[in-house]
């Protein structure tokens, strides 16, 4: 039996790593743009911030759109 990871959907939560990670973005790039108010949506739940992957994807649509 192999094991497999499920596929993402749309309302999974990352954290500010993971969406640095996607977003190609170093850790401190994104919480300048968290800071500066020019990041994805996101939320604080308890202590840590998180984003939803949607939200991140329509982050990166939009600046295509923009650039185009």
């Amino acid at each position: 039996m192999t094991s497999t990871t499920p596929a993402p959907q749309p309302n999974d939560l990352l954290t500010t790593e993971e969406a640095a990670e996607v977003l190609r973005m170093t850790l401190e790039g994104l919480r300048w743009a968290i800071y500066a108010g020019t990041a994805p949506r996101s939320a604080k739940i308890g202590r840590r911030r998180l984003f939803r992957r949607a939200d991140i994807e329509a982050y990166i649509e939009a600046r295509f759109e923009a650039a185009a």
